[in-house]
């Protein structure tokens, strides 16, 4: 039988040597992801309530990153439940703000190919990157995983989003997901599995690949996926996986797909998404000279290493002509600016540097007030999200947002890459 990435994984779950789209089956969860906001303070109390025990402390990673900094009686309280939680029940992957969820969980060598995971944050996809099945669930859903270890599915079907080419300098992962919002809408891939392929997508590194499985969520989809190769392999011996299996772990030839579609990389252009929806995104030249006050490199998606490098390479030698707010997503990431001067030419440009958590892109700690626009690289732009709804958020890549930052205004980021 013939199966996609998506059907091969969930098959593997569910112990059986193949499943059909539309089956619903009962499959063993490998691995339980949640952090302080979704975790121990909902999880704790149903778990008394029942007199119910968790599963296997050893299954669960535990990461730190929506509350923080704990500027408030009500984020001390969630910390130190979460830290007394974490102690009770030995849950020893436990990663107290060292960064977002989704990028500590890869740094720190948790995910593998061919793995059924599930967290307990919507951006969760973030592991098919790594050919792994990971997507959020809500905390009733994430209580039965954490006691049982298991959970059930409705086996879906596969939409493979092929990019032949390669995108051209100044045009990211980012750019890819805002045009793919903008063509889809928010419901366009409802809850089935996204596949991404091509020439592309096998040049792009594995935190730019970590964005498109990461924002399938704001296409509807229940999980972002793709096939794992010697980039994947490299960046898992590098967080100390020792053995990295991708046999197999790819779409059969000529497996049965819901959709499949074709685009060019070489044709994208920088995308931004107007308020207030990512399904908002046009090419950013038909936002040219609108005003901006604010610039937020932040987020999973938005202010890893590599995004890091990217609003460098248009801030090196500029100043900020705005305020300028970066929240790196890793202390690791962070760490590694830092040494090899990237940070120092963003904070040379008249940065501020944030905490590494998911701050204003959950609406937590800082918030941005109202009658001001917003150019941000986090996922997102709803109403309200990052602060007083009466607020706009622009979204862009970080070199659209580095752009931003010096013109004042929005515009093509390429201008300043030469």
């Amino acid at each position: 039988m013939l199966q996609t990435l998506a059907q091969k994984i969930i098959a593997r779950a569910a112990g059986r040597d193949a499943v059909a789209p539309g089956e619903i089956v009962t499959c063993k969860v490998d691995l339980a992801m949640f952090h302080d906001s979704s975790g121990p303070r909902r999880l704790q109390p149903m778990l008394e309530r029942l007199g119910a025990k968790v599963w296997d402390p050893g299954r669960i990673v535990l990461i730190t990153d929506h509350f923080l900094p704990a500027e408030d009686e009500e984020s001390r309280t969630i910390q130190r439940v979460t830290r007394d939680w974490a102690r009770a029940v030995g849950v020893k992957n436990f990663y107290d703000g060292i960064g977002i969820c989704h990028v500590v969980l890869p740094e720190k060598g948790h995910l593998r190919p061919g793995m059924f995971a599930v967290g307990g944050d919507s951006h969760s996809p973030t592991g098919g990157a790594f050919g792994a099945y990971m997507f959020g669930i809500g905390a009733t859903e994430m209580l039965g995983v954490v006691v049982t270890g298991e959970i059930w599915l409705r086996v879906p079907e596969t939409i493979l989003l092929h990019w032949r080419g390669r995108l051209p300098d100044g045009v990211t992962a980012k750019d890819m997901m805002l045009f793919l919002a903008g063509r889809f809408g928010l419901d366009g891939a409802q809850y089935q599995a996204v596949e991404f392929g091509g020439e592309a997508i096998a040049a792009l590194p594995m935190q730019e690949r970590m964005t498109l499985a990461n924002m399938t969520a704001e296409i509807g989809a229940q999980t972002g996926l793709i096939a794992p190769d010697e980039v994947t392999r490299a960046y898992l011996r590098a967080a100390g996986v020792r053995e990295v299996e991708t046999d197999g772990w790819h779409t059969d030839p000529q497996a049965p797909l819901r959709e499949r579609h074709d685009f060019d990389a070489a044709a994208l252009v920088p995308q931004v998404a107007a308020p207030h929806s990512p399904a908002n995104a046009r090419p950013v030249s038909e936002f040219a000279g609108t005003r901006v006050d604010v610039a937020y490199i932040g987020a999973c998606t938005g202010a890893k290493l590599e995004d890091l490098r990217m609003a460098a390479r248009v801030l090196k030698g500029r100043k900020a002509s705005i305020e300028l707010i970066v929240a790196p997503a890793s202390l690791k990431d962070q760490e590694t600016a830092r040494a090899e001067g990237t940070l120092g030419v963003l904070e040379d440009a008249g940065a501020k540097l944030f905490a590494t958590a998911c701050g204003a892109c959950a609406g937590y700690g800082y918030r941005f007030g109202p009658n001001i626009n917003i150019i941000s690289s986090i996922a997102r732009n709803f109403k309200g999200r990052m602060g007083d709804p009466a607020s706009n958020v622009y979204l862009g890549s970080p070199y659209t947002v580095a752009a931003a930052a010096v013109r004042g205004t929005l515009g093509d980021p390429r201008e300043l890459l030469a």
